[in-house]
Parts: C-alpha cells; sequence; structure tokens
C-alpha cells in the first residue's frame, strides 16, 4: 500500500480521501530531526509553508514520487531538485482565488471606510465619529493592475458596487476585456484616472517594484492602493512617503517584500491597514487546497497525467521519446512571448519529425506553459494553459509534419499578433545529450542556446554593431556568453542574439536600440521548471 506522509494540518476531507487505499502517516514537518527519517520509505508527502522540502530532503526520500504543497507557492520547495530526481511537485493552484480576490475587498472597504481605526478608537473607550469619515466606492473609477483570475473576479465585485472599471494587463485582449465591462488603458492613464487601484500581478523582474516613487507621484490625489498579491510589486517606503505626504489617501496591504516581518515603514500610519498574508487563510480555500492535492496524489500515484504538476519533466504519462521535448517547447514558448512583447491572437505549435508518431498533444501544452508563464498571477500548468489561452481569446492550433528537412526533430512556435505582423520562434534538440538549441526566429537561421538571459536586436545590417552593442555591455558590467548574427542579405535586415550572463536592463536596451537604430530591441528571461 503506497504510504502518503501529511506534514502539516490538512483538511479533513484531503485526509479522509487520502484513507482510501494509502497508508496516511503524520509528522510535524517543522522539526527537522523529526521530517528526515518519516521521508525514509514514503511515496508521497503533503505539506504547506513550514515544510521544507529541499536536496537534503529529497535525498532522504528514496521511494518518494510526489511532493504536494496545499497551496499556491512553492517557495519551500526545491522543484529543480525534485525535478533531476524525477519526483513530481503538485500544488492547488485555483484554491485560493476567491479568497484572495475577497481579501483585496475587504482591505479595500477597510481603507475606505476607516474601520480597522474607528474600532480600535471605540474599544479604547472614545466615541469621535467625526474623526473616521470616510468615501464611497459608487461612481469612483478602480484600476485594476493584472486582469487574470483573481484581478477578473475582483474587477466582477467592484462593478457591484457600482464602480467605473479600467484595467492594465497587456497580455489580454481588448474585446475580451470589454466582454466583462473592462475597459484597458495604459499604466499612467489608470494612475491617473483610478480613485482606487489594486494589484493582481505575478512577482517576476519585469513586475517587481512596478509601483514605486515616480508612479506613486502621478497618481490621482487622495487615490487608495491595495496590495494582496506578491511582496515587492510597490516599494513599502515610497509608498509610506506617499500616505505621509498625502498624495495617496490610504492603502491595504497584505503581502511585503520580507516575509514574515513585524516591521514595515507602513505599520506606523493610521491611513494604512496591514494583514499577515492572509491571501489564502479562509476554510474554504483550505478544504480546496485539500482536497486538490489529495487527487492529485491518488492521481499520480496511480500513474496518471497530473494537470496540476509544476515540474513539466517530471508530468504524467509521456512517450520517452517526447518527454526530453517538454522543456525546450516551454522554452520556445516564453521566448515567443518575449519577442512578441504583447497579446497573440493566435498560436500555432508546430511539430515536425520522427517525434510525431507519438502522441505531442502535451508538446502544445508545454509550449502554452512557457507563453504565459511570466505574464499571469497564478502559476501555469498543462490544464490551465489552455484555459487561459481561451480566456483571452487566443485560437491555439497543433500542427504535425513528418518530414523534417534539416532537424531530426523540429519545434516551432509561431503566431499572429493584434496588428497582423507574425512572429515565430524554432529550436530543436541536438546530439546524444539532446542539448536544447534555438535555430530560427522570424526566418533568421539562429544557433543558440535557450539560456536564463538572452537579448535580440533587429537593425540594418552594417560594420561596427556588434562592436558597439558589445561596449555598451560591457559598460552595464553585463557579460556575453555567445553572440549570433544572421542577415537576410549584406546590408539588409540583420539579427543578432546573445545569451547573457544577467538581464539587461530596460535603460540599456533602450540605450544600445537608440544608438545602433534598431527596429527592434527585446531582453528575455528564460525561467522554467
Amino acid at each position: 500500500m503506497p504510504v502518503v506522509l501529511v506534514a502539516e494540518e490538512l483538511s479533513p476531507a484531503g485526509i479522509e480521501l487520502l484513507s482510501e487505499g494509502f497508508e496516511v502517516r503524520h509528522v510535524n514537518g517543522a522539526d527537522r530531526a523529526a521530517l528526515l527519517p518519516a521521508l525514509a520509505d514514503v511515496d508521497a508527502v503533503i505539506v504547506r509553508s513550514a515544510t521544507r522540502i529541499d536536496a537534503e530532503a529529497l535525498a532522504a526520500a528514496g521511494r518518494l514520487k510526489v511532493v504536494a504543497r496545499a497551496g499556491v507557492g512553492l517557495d519551500n520547495v526545491d522543484v529543480p531538485a525534485a525535478t533531476t530526481r524525477g519526483v513530481m511537485v503538485v500544488n492547488a493552484p485555483q484554491s485560493n482565488i476567491i479568497s484572495a480576490a475577497e481579501l483585496a475587498i475587504a482591505l479595500l472597504l477597510s481603507v475606505a471606510r476607516r474601520v480597522p481605526a474607528a474600532d480600535a478608537s471605540l474599544k479604547a473607550g472614545e466615541w469621535k465619529r467625526s474623526r473616521f469619515t470616510g468615501v464611497e466606492l459608487s461612481g469612483k473609477t478602480a484600476g485594476i493592475v493584472g486582469l487574470g483570475r483573481i484581478g477578473v473576479l475582483v474587477a466582477q465585485r467592484l462593478a457591484a458596487f457600482g464602480m467605473t472599471i479600467v484595467a492594465y494587463d497587456p497580455y489580454i485582449a481588448p474585446a475580451r476585456a470589454a466582454q466583462m465591462g473592462v475597459r484597458l488603458v495604459e499604466l499612467d492613464e489608470l494612475l491617473a484616472s483610478s480613485d482606487a487601484i489594486t494589484i493582481h500581478l505575478p512577482r517576476t523582474p519585469e513586475t517587481l517594484g512596478l509601483i514605486g516613487k515616480d508612479e506613486l507621484a502621478r497618481v490621482k490625489p487622495g487615490v487608495i492602493i491595495i496590495n494582496a498579491a506578491r511582496g515587492g510589486l510597490v516599494d513599502e517606503a515610497a509608498l509610506a512617503d506617499a500616505v505621509r505626504g498625502g498624495r495617496v489617501g490610504g492603502a491595504g496591504v497584505d503581502v511585503f517584500e520580507t516575509e514574515p516581518t513585524t516591521s514595515s515603514p507602513l505599520f506606523e500610519l493610521p491611513g494604512v491597514v496591514v494583514t499577515p498574508h492572509l491571501g489564502a487563510s479562509t476554510a474554504e480555500a483550505q478544504e480546496k487546497a485539500g482536497l486538490a492535492v489529495a487527487r492529485s496524489v491518488r492521481l499520480a500515484l496511480s500513474g496518471g497525467f497530473v494537470p496540476d504538476a509544476v515540474n513539466v519533466q517530471a508530468g504524467g504519462v509521456v512517450a520517452e521519446d517526447v518527454r526530453p521535448g517538454l522543456p525546450l517547447a516551454e522554452k520556445l514558448g516564453q521566448l515567443f512571448t518575449g519577442i512578441a512583447g504583447g497579446l497573440a491572437a493566435a498560436i500555432t505549435v508546430e511539430v515536425r519529425g520522427e517525434i510525431v508518431e507519438h502522441d505531442v498533444n502535451v508538446l502544445k501544452l508545454a509550449a502554452l506553459k512557457g507563453v504565459f508563464s511570466e505574464v499571469v498571477e497564478e502559476r501555469v500548468t498543462y490544464v490551465n494553459a489552455p484555459l487561459l489561452a481561451a480566456g483571452r481569446g487566443v485560437a491555439v492550433v497543433l500542427e504535425t509534419q513528418v518530414d523534417s528537412a534539416d532537424y531530426r526533430n523540429l519545434i516551432t512556435v509561431r503566431g499572429a499578433l493584434g496588428d497582423g505582423s507574425t512572429v515565430s520562434v524554432s529550436g530543436t534538440l541536438t546530439g546524444p545529450r539532446q542539448i536544447e538549441k534555438i535555430t530560427a526566429i522570424d526566418g533568421f537561421e539562429v544557433d543558440l542556446r535557450p539560456e536564463a538571459h538572452l537579448a535580440f536586436f533587429r537593425y540594418s545590417d552594417r560594420p561596427g554593431i556588434v562592436g558597439a552593442v558589445g561596449a555598451l555591455l560591457g559598460k552595464a558590467r553585463i557579460n556575453i556568453v555567445s553572440a549570433n548574427v544572421s542577415r537576410t542579405a549584406a546590408g539588409g535586415e540583420a539579427l543578432m542574439s546573445l545569451s547573457l550572463d544577467d538581464a539587461v536592463p530596460g535603460d540599456v536596451l533602450a540605450e544600445i536600440a537608440a544608438i545602433i537604430g534598431a527596429s527592434t530591441a527585446r531582453a528575455v528571461n528564460i525561467t522554467t521548471g
């Protein structure tokens, strides 16, 4: 009988589901001395946030097949190490979206009507109604930054208060937003026109510090700002200064750049309501999380395909010849989105070569996982990637062809953008070690590894450009790992592709583009697993 180790509190419904056909054991996962020996002969372990499943824990678990996190985040699970050992990692990505949306609304109402301060005053023996005059939401404008699943739920709820909804999200089609009664705007317009701003984005290099000192200087005076998404999206010190100065009327904050924390400049301000990351802290969310991971564990231990597996190399029943292509397809999807710089109206995943003798639908899912991985707040999985595409009005097609002229197998992600232009990226696996290689971008031949940090420049072919780009990157202390230049013809259009040790900041990218006269310049960060 398979053994499931429950290392933290799990909902009774989850325990009941696991008890059917499995031996369920319990341990205090926060007690390292107890956890490590308990892992020795178990097939699955279920954790929440207090248990660390790192390389040491994985090494102690010789039989382990599944790590399940009864929640959304996976900061306490070493996913790459688990993937290397062939251990599947699953979570419960949809368990807390309603709870998170409702908390954002609760924070907004608490700030608008000054509920916590009034509560504290009355309990202290004071009756001072005039000190706690608030503002109504009805008739005001709400700005939602990030119109993913939680952002949509928040928009629906704020519309019921009689608010006008605007949103900033470059990865959703305007027509789709209009169907929800939401008008898409640029971030600057949202900042200037919104009476309340609520943020619902993932934490990525692009979104970190998105709302900082400069952005807060452009907001509508008296605005209320809510962050119940991820710490670090709003600069806490800058927000505190803006509240003190009166530019921001108040704020509700559930997440912080460093957690746990008991010290922040926001804590001393009466116009700010703070909570200790309570987005998923409801009985219903915990129940959903427990049931979701119990189902995933049962499915995984029976050898089935697990929709909520987050490490693709270890996921489900996939042909052995197809499995090595999953990380490549995901990286091509990320590369496609990075080069496109926006939402595609339609995406085609084309697979050529011997591999199409097998079922390659999973490669389409892996590519979609990459397409959306850095642009939505929830973790993207095989099951929700198609839903994300459908929700944004993106048509997705898989095409297969046995013939492949230049490579044994070739994967291409191609898409049409809203302005009528197209973007395509191709890649293959080469040699006995199945090395990943990008082979083409928009028709330009490329020979480049899909490393973590890439940059691409299109420009008119002429002498001196390679040296100029190298000098500017050197000035920024960014080392070039490899470089590739392809052109249509001498003096025609050229594409420079670079693999780098570090990410290229936006100002450096813009400076290079201006100096070399690039028609497009893109920096892409590849993060899979």
